[in-house]
């Protein structure tokens, strides 16, 4: 445990000095101010992600990209001292003195209990099978060319490996440490702390529903946040992105950049996991602003931030298997000699998606829907079917409530306000797009492959997100009394709720507690490997079943079929024709 808070001590102050770094930037050019303390830690997460990943593309990510990092936030503070003391010191003095004091013993209690359970805990399967591989090539070489072509899950590129790559302080010489998604969680439930205010003022909001998901989702992965697995950092992400979105809406925030960033941020949700790609309907909004009010000198900015954004994960992606978007064949625009198979990357992505639907035989891949899903909804847990039931129900909703928009622009609604008013009571187009962009990325899970590890959190955000906005709208309507009673009944509802599952959460703890990990955070899980040689270098397989973990390098599943672009492993490889 102490590992992990000395780590996270320095994941946030790297992070949080690159993102005032590149937000003074962005604001010198594009005025704003924020007070979020968060909007500073995420901008520079980003930030240190897309670096490791260039970093990658010519070195290991180790000691040198430490060090480089470290003379970036020296020199950012060197340069803006007077101003860095100035926002550390409004956001730390902004608030009345005794709510200040509130807010910061819960953060604290917060990273304390964060950090005790980023030590300790169960590493995901696929860590084991190939996410801790995945990060030691990054520590050790970078990106190499055709490291798919030894295992094929090699390819499976993710920024979030980067990141944890980068702060995996494997350069010390002892273990590899995986406390990135730990600080991501942890950043996550302090975004969640607002709605403590929500419940005592009796007055719920959309982005309070969203929250409560949040939490939930927190307490479900709190002893599985030791792995480094990608669906984690991209459903945390994706709770940010739509949380802060709502809040923006909800507070009727007329500048575009902040919305802006947010898309910029679902950039970068792209690169951890390419099936959240959908989170790019967002840029509906600011673009449509942009546009119409003919501000294309911002659009560009913006427009470049995202290329930057998403570069080095798709250089990273032809690198290492020779396909810009594996294993997606549609697009094949480089003729390399590392790249994997078209035969191997179309089973690949068959598997993937026949894995999501409950089956292990690709053969079923063409099976219609009407065939698998209820198979598929047959093995879901049971909150897990209460959960998708009322996201399909949300789907539906929204659906009625579009047509009804749509209705009434044609019929020239007017009410006694004015029609600009009438519209904003109604629906604003932030908040409507924010829930066809959750709605959209559910059906999109769906009907691709539904595993819920996948998207749960558009299982978990539609339900919310949609009923969350009816129920907002149904307050501006109703009458004082019956508004103050129906708010003081939902805060209660989900007090309760909280309650139940902080209790739950606490008795699962206990009851796994054992006196270990206080120190240093629990290792990898490493499995019995085997030796074997391609061009006398030692690769290593496992004795039973597919996974190898992090010691045994470089590993594969079984021996690869592979040869060498070069003298070694660092050059890359190629399928054995």
């Amino acid at each position: 445990m102490l590992s992990v808070i000395v780590i996270w001590l320095y994941i946030g102050i790297t992070t949080f000095i690159i993102g005032y770094g590149v937000l003074r930037v962005i604001t010198r050019h594009l005025p704003y101010c924020t007070l979020n303390a968060d909007a500073y830690f995420m901008c520079g997460l980003v930030s240190v992600t897309v670096y490791a990943q260039f970093f990658s593309l010519f070195s290991g990510v180790g000691l040198a990209a430490n060090l480089v990092l470290c003379v970036l936030c020296a020199l950012i503070i060197l340069v803006n001292r007077k101003a860095f003391a100035e926002t550390v010191r409004l956001m730390v003095f902004s608030t009345e003195e005794t709510f200040s004091r509130f807010v910061f013993g819960a953060v604290l209690v917060l990273f304390f209990i964060f950090a005790y359970g980023a030590s300790r805990g169960m590493i995901h399967y696929d860590t084991g099978l190939y996410h801790a591989q995945s990060i030691r090539w990054i520590e050790e070489y970078g990106a190499v060319r055709g490291l798919g072509n030894l295992h094929c899950r090699l390819a499976y590129n993710s920024s979030s490996f980067a990141l944890s790559a980068l702060y995996s302080m494997a350069f010390l010489g002892g273990p590899s440490f995986h406390c990135a998604a730990g600080w991501l969680s942890f950043l996550l439930a302090v975004v969640c702390l607002s709605i403590g205010k929500s419940l005592r003022a009796g007055r719920i909001r959309t982005s309070d529903f969203a929250r409560v998901m949040c939490v939930y989702y927190l307490v479900n992965i709190f002893d599985e946040m030791i792995s480094p697995a990608s669906d984690y950092f991209m459903v945390l992400v994706a709770f940010y992105i739509v949380i802060r979105w709502l809040d923006l809406s909800e507070r009727g925030e007329k500048t575009i950049l902040p919305y802006a960033l947010l898309c910029v941020l679902g950039v970068f949700l792209m690169t951890v996991k390419l099936s959240a790609a959908l989170i790019l309907l967002l840029t509906v909004y600011p673009t449509c602003r942009l546009t119409g009010e003919k501000r294309w000198g911002e659009t560009g900015a913006y427009l470049g931030l995202g290329i930057l954004t998403a570069l080095p994960f798709f250089i990273r992606n032809v690198v290492i298997s020779g396909w810009l978007v594996y294993p997606f064949t549609q697009i094949d625009l480089f003729d390399v000699v590392w790249k994997i198979p078209r035969g191997l990357a179309d089973y690949d992505a068959r598997e993937i998606q026949v894995w999501g639907r409950g089956y292990t035989d690709v053969a079923q891949f063409d099976m219609p829907v009407r065939e698998w899903l209820p198979g598929w909804f047959g093995t879901l847990a049971g909150s897990d079917k209460v959960f998708v039931l009322a996201a399909v129900a949300a789907v539906a909703v929204l659906l009625a409530e579009a047509a009804y928009l749509i209705w009434r622009k044609h019929k020239e609604y007017r009410a006694s306000l004015t029609d600009s008013v009438a519209r904003e009571r109604v629906m604003s187009p932030a908040l409507f797009l924010a829930q066809a962009t959750v709605a959209a990325s559910f059906l999109f899970w769906l009907c691709t492959s539904p595993l819920i590890r996948y998207g749960c959190v558009w299982v978990y955000l539609t339900a919310a997100v949609v009923f969350g906005g009816l129920y907002e709208a149904v307050m501006r309507f109703a009458d004082g009394g019956w508004r103050m009673a129906s708010g003081r009944t939902v805060s209660a509802l989900i007090v309760l709720l909280l309650i139940y599952k902080g209790a739950a959460l606490a008795r699962e703890t206990a009851g796994s507690y054992v006196n270990d990990y206080w120190l240093v955070q629990k290792d990898y899980d490493n499995y019995e490997t085997r030796p074997y040689e391609i061009a006398g270098v030692t690769f290593y397989c496992p004795i039973a079943g597919d996974q190898v973990g992090y010691s045994s390098f470089p590993s594969s599943p079984s021996e690869a079929g592979i040869g060498f672009l070069g003298e070694g492993i660092s050059d890359g490889f190629r399928a054995d024709k």
